[in-house]
């Protein structure tokens, strides 16, 4: 049975063996205070069709997608920076850098994505949400 996708929330995709990405989400929910996310890995069966259902190829792993359902995806530095605009406290104010050009801040989160396993690790397989957390967790 296929989930359904709540219609005001904002689902964030991520690679669920990265260490960099895990640590990510647990802070993304740490400062979700209004409850604005819900989560799937992109090795999920629903995190692979809905990047495929977008026209991207779901074997790209080197990124994370932030989709606002029946809006608009965003990935890399400005899905970074747009669920910072959602964050409590100042990392809202994150989202001034979405003023740089793509180019510039894309080029600084290539960076990163290309050498997080090496610099942060891997796990062997995705992160299991605690009971308290899986509500948010779309698989």
């Amino acid at each position: 049975m296929e989930p359904v996708l709540p219609k005001n929330k904002k689902i964030i995709l991520f690679d669920g063996v990265c260490n960099l990405c895990n640590n990510a989400i647990n802070f993304i929910i740490e400062h979700d205070k209004k409850d604005v996310f819900r989560f799937a890995s992109l090795q999920s069966d629903l995190g692979k069709k809905m990047v495929s259902e977008r026209g991207i190829d779901p074997e790209v792993l080197d990124t994370i997608f932030l989709i606002e359902p029946g809006v608009v995806y965003y990935e890399k530095s400005t899905a970074a920076l747009k669920i910072a605009k959602d964050l409590s406290g100042g990392y809202s104010l994150m989202k001034h850098f979405l003023y740089l050009p793509k180019f510039i801040r894309d080029g600084v989160y290539n960076l990163v994505a290309s050498n997080r396993y090496s610099w942060f690790g891997k796990k062997e397989s995705c992160m299991i949400p605690t009971p308290e957390l899986k509500a948010k967790f779309l698989d």
